[in-house]
């Protein structure tokens, strides 16, 4: 049980939470959420320990790890699967030990306590987590240094999944993933055995891994049971009850106060007046949340253009003299809602530079309209925004004849205040940045806008105001995005980029899902009804035979704590009453020994027939 008891805690003077209880069941997986700013990463830096309660106290279980991502791994030449690995710093000590030890108890302490852990199928392990975010077996041997930034980012994830800390603490952490990544994030964290609490504001992935949901608003905060629908749902109507009941309570104190208003000067109704006056007084205000004004997005609207906007066949783009994606016959008409399916690496981003013009056709034919205007929005460039400038200089740069008054009608359609257009952008909230580029983006009232997660940074509010205006904008977009809710809403056509092609996709989104979380059973299924002889590298084979010298060292060692402890055993000076004691903890101990062993033997054995199979 995690039991935070009247907490109250500030940033920069500003108290975020005050006097806030709210416990939560061991094992349970709850989504924190609440509008951008209210305090949910400070809460999570002061369960952490990085930031003092002003008031109050976090209880957690004994001895309970916590466990989450604060930075990207840093640069180096360890491979992604020795860093993952790592991570879990218990095995790495015992291992290490295990090299060293010389005496018989603790030799057996180790093994007994790897076995617990399952140490011996971490590496399998953490290559699992790995392949689900993405980094295919060979990526999973290439140095750390290889990757950039947002693919680190990643591998922390896995780190820390891999380590499996009791309580586990999540911030948004589909930002950084792709579709496929946060699908198999979402599922992965529905059948983790410990504690998770993450803040996202992806609602696919609040209703489908989570069962509780800790909401922060007002300085508070509230635990609801359920997924984020229920919670939405539940909310609303106490919020209606609430919203009901004020408005008696109002209707009660007007009443009263106009009896004491019409009789307080007369002498014969100044008792009924008074009576009335204190019972004013003890009234209790019945206070609702405060629900801020939805900033919605305000697209330009483009003319309109004769169809197709953006016609292509037979072509082919990449980079060089290499080919991406070929044999493209595309068609884009300007009231088309298309999202981009496929993994990562399959050429996405490729193909939203040929349609936005920043890649050229390398074969076959692309015409465009002659009128067409392209807005892109992609993830960085979010952070190529100017930080020593404001949104009004921003605006400024792209609009100079405009007045001043214009750029911030401009900002106003996107949310961006009066206060915000004079902040420097540096000191913006990842939200705001976001729709400072959305803004710049489709400032030339684009007929084709091309969004390339446009989600992230964005919250629950801001994302479904993104959804109102892409529903209501005139111009046709395509979408590449994690948040499977917004791609319902939005999109009327699938694309799936694989194997160098891009083609319609038959099924819906739902459809999608189920086939990049099963995937891999009809592959099983596949090999299991025709078998198929696969010629094994010679890396693999080494492998293989380093598997299985580590496992007969492994055994051997057991092999000859158990000669010692039999000797031990078989001592009878060992059975003297005065060394009962000492007889009981020895006879454990061996019993320990008997597991571990027939563990070893059991690992050998697999390590054994798969090195065979290999060399047939």
């Amino acid at each position: 049980m995690i039991k935070l008891e009247d907490i109250t805690y500030s940033v920069a003077g500003r108290t975020l939470v005050e006097n806030a209880s709210v416990s939560i069941p061991e094992g349970h997986k709850v989504g924190l959420v609440g509008r951008n700013g209210t305090g949910k990463t400070t809460l999570f830096k002061v369960i952490y320990g990085e930031m003092p309660l002003e008031g109050g106290s976090i209880t957690l279980p004994k001895r309970a790890r916590i466990g989450g991502i604060s930075q990207e791994v840093p640069s180096s030449d360890t491979s992604l699967i020795e860093t993952v690995l790592a991570a879990d710093t218990e095995r790495a000590d015992l291992l290490a030990e295990s090299e060293t030890a010389t005496d018989p108890d603790r030799i057996a302490e180790i093994q007994m306590r790897l076995s617990d852990i399952d140490a011996w199928s971490a590496e399998a392990r953490a290559a699992s987590i790995l392949r689900g975010l993405g980094f295919d077996p060979e990526a999973q041997k290439k140095p750390c240094s290889a990757f950039s930034g947002g693919w680190r980012m990643r591998v922390a994830l896995a780190a820390v999944l891999f380590s499996q800390p009791d309580l586990l603490l999540l911030d948004e952490p589909t930002n950084y993933l792709d579709l496929e990544g946060a699908l198999w994030l979402e599922h992965y964290l529905a059948r983790y055995p410990h504690t998770v609490i993450i803040v996202s504001h992806d609602r696919g992935l609040l209703n489908r891994a989570v069962g509780g949901i800790l909401h922060l608003e007002d300085k508070k905060l509230t635990f609801y049971q359920g997924n984020y629908d229920t919670f939405a749902e539940t909310r609303a109507a106490r919020l209606l009850v609430a919203q009901s009941e004020a408005t008696k309570q109002e209707a009660r104190r007007a009443h009263l106060q106009s009896f004491v208003d019409r009789f307080r000067a007369k002498a014969s109704k100044a008792v009924q007046a008074q009576s009335r006056l204190k019972m004013i007084a003890k009234m209790q205000p019945i206070t609702t949340p405060k629900e801020a004004a939805l900033k919605k997005f305000s697209f330009p609207t483009p003319e309109e253009l004769s169809p197709p906007i953006i016609n292509v066949e037979g072509g082919s783009v990449g980079y060089g003299d290499k080919a991406i994606l070929q044999r493209l016959n595309l068609r884009i008409d300007q009231d088309d809602r298309i999202a981009l399916l496929g993994k990562n690496g399959e050429g996405k981003s490729t193909l939203s530079k040929l349609l936005s013009g920043r890649l050229d056709v390398m074969g076959g034919t692309m015409n465009n309209s002659s009128k067409l205007r392209i807005g892109y929005f992609a993830q960085h460039q979010v952070d190529e925004l100017h930080i020593d400038e404001t949104p009004i200089d921003h605006v400024r740069r792209l609009r100079p004849s405009e007045t001043p008054a214009r750029f911030r009608a401009r900002l106003a359609g996107f949310g961006i205040g009066t206060e915000q257009a004079d902040t420097l952008v540096g000191s913006l909230s990842g939200g705001q940045k976001a729709r400072l580029s959305l803004m710049l983006a489709t400032i030339d009232a684009p007929h084709l806008l091309i969004l390339d997660e446009p989600t992230n940074h964005l919250d629950i509010e801001s994302r479904e105001a993104l959804v109102e205006a892409l529903t209501a904008y005139s111009g046709a977009v395509i979408l590449v995005s994690h948040d499977m809710h917004l791609l319902g809403l939005v999109a009327d056509r699938l694309w799936l980029v694989s194997g160098g092609r891009v083609e319609p996709y038959d099924g819906d989104l739902e459809d999608y899902r189920k086939f990049l979380l099963q995937k891999d059973a009809p592959q099983k299924e596949k090999k299991a009804a025709k078998p198929v002889v696969k010629k094994v590298s010679q890396d693999r084979i080494k492998e293989l035979r380093s598997e299985v010298r580590k496992s007969e060292e492994r055994l051997t060692k057991l092999q000859d704590m158990e000669v010692k402890l039999t000797a031990k055993l078989a001592d009878p000076a060992m059975y003297d009453p005065e060394r009962a004691a000492e007889a009981e903890v020895f006879q454990k101990k061996y019993g320990e020994l008997r597991n571990a062993l027939e563990r070893a033997e059991e690992l050998w054995l697999k390590a054994q027939e798969k090195l065979e199979k290999a060399q047939v």
